[in-house]
């Protein structure tokens, strides 16, 4: 019960905030709401097109902050961070995967696919129930619902 009511703190957060983000410039890409030790963290991750930095990361903070004062959606006290998805981000909404065509990435099975748990490629077609991954010559349907977890890939050496 108490992961359900998480998310739907991040849910009702995410509506409230979204407004002034977008208002601002930014893709809200994701709302959590979590336990970190002893401490509640409500954590607001941002993107943009040509990545974020602490300056934007500070803007966003100072722009929702008396927003989430007024509206007042957690009774308990948290602490509000607000960060960039970074380079090897979790893809977990369909937005996502429209904002990672022609990305690079890893995503991980539940159940082996072709002989192997993880399938690496570039990000070809986002569907309703799954995306279309391309590796080499091959192209790969998977159902989102086979998929425990699914990132974008930093090719680090470069």
């Amino acid at each position: 019960m108490e992961q359900k009511k998480k998310k739907n703190t991040a849910a009702t957060v995410r509506g409230i905030v979204e407004p002034t983000v977008t208002g601002l410039g930014y893709m809200l890409w994701d709302v959590e709401y979590v336990k970190e030790g002893a401490e509640m963290v409500l954590r607001i991750t941002i993107d943009k097109e040509d990545g974020i930095g602490i300056d934007d990361c500070e803007k966003v903070h100072r722009a929702i902050d008396p927003v989430l004062d007024e509206a007042d959606p957690i009774e308990n006290s948290y602490r509000l961070e607000v960060s960039s998805p970074g380079v090897e981000r979790a893809l977990t909404r369909n937005e996502h995967f429209d904002f990672c065509l022609g990305v690079e990435v890893e995503a991980k099975l539940f159940a082996p696919f072709n002989g192997s748990r993880t399938v690496r490629g570039i990000l070809n077609d986002n569907y309703e129930d799954s995306v279309v991954i391309v590796s080499g010559d091959a192209a790969y349907e998977i159902e989102k619902k086979a998929i425990s977890k699914i990132t974008t890939v930093f090719n680090w050496d470069d």
